[in-house]
């Protein structure tokens, strides 16, 4: 498998690239701040991108995110949003997703099984939304989730073998999560790989355009 994996600095991505070469893989990882990569600068992806179009990627995996950005803590009521703390959860977890998925997806292989996902959250489910709070990530992440599902359909008319899909990891142990895990059951970044790649490893182009937990579960939109 040659695959690309954004965000190989944090604990999930860098799991995924190491799992991948374990397993005699050829891995390029970009990360923010190995390489510069930035989700919310459009001429940065561009560049990227073009550096890479030489051979076909099987998987793309985009794994970058925040919960906390510039210091803001997730908010427990409305009372509590921010405008400009909202428009920078938005501007990395959804806008900055919708420019990967331009610039990175036409690098994904045209004759075979190539898949392009995002690392989104159980959060951003509208459907499994029962406790509230967590305005601007939820939308956010929930926005993510609509961008996947849009790219799913235009990258199956450009591209038949093309699977688009939103990913849950699980609660994993990483800086992201530690504030917040008290009260949830948590997995290692190594598990939740394995268990991620095993999901994409199953998945056909009849899945595209939607939403999985690391468990192989559909995730309610």
């Amino acid at each position: 498998m040659r695959a690309l994996i954004l965000g190989t600095s944090g604990g999930i991505g860098g799991a995924i690239r190491d799992t991948l070469l374990a397993r005699g893989g050829e891995v390029i990882g970009l990360s923010r701040s190995g390489d510069g990569l930035d989700l919310t600068d459009d001429a940065t992806l561009a560049g990227h991108a073009a550096r890479l179009e030489a051979q076909p990627f099987d998987l793309i995996l985009n794994a970058t995110g925040a919960l906390v950005i510039d210091g803001v803590e997730p908010e427990k009521s409305l009372d509590a949003v921010d405008p400009q703390a909202m428009a920078r959860q938005f501007a990395l977890n959804a806008t900055g997703v919708a420019l990967a998925i331009r610039h990175f997806a036409p690098l994904l292989a045209r004759d075979r099984h190539a898949v392009f996902a995002s690392l989104s959250a159980r959060v951003g489910s509208i459907g499994d939304n029962r406790l509230g709070g967590w305005v601007a990530y939820r939308a956010a992440k929930a926005a993510q989730n609509q961008i996947i599902r849009t790219a799913a359909i235009e990258w199956k008319r450009r591209n038949r073998h093309s699977i688009v899909v939103a990913l849950h990891p699980g609660t994993v142990e990483t800086p992201l999560t530690a504030k917040y895990a008290a009260r949830h059951p948590t997995i290692t970044p190594e598990r939740s790989a394995e268990a991620l790649l095993s999901v994409i490893e199953g998945l056909t182009p009849e899945d595209t355009g939607s939403f999985w937990d690391w468990k192989g579960e559909r995730v309610p939109w």
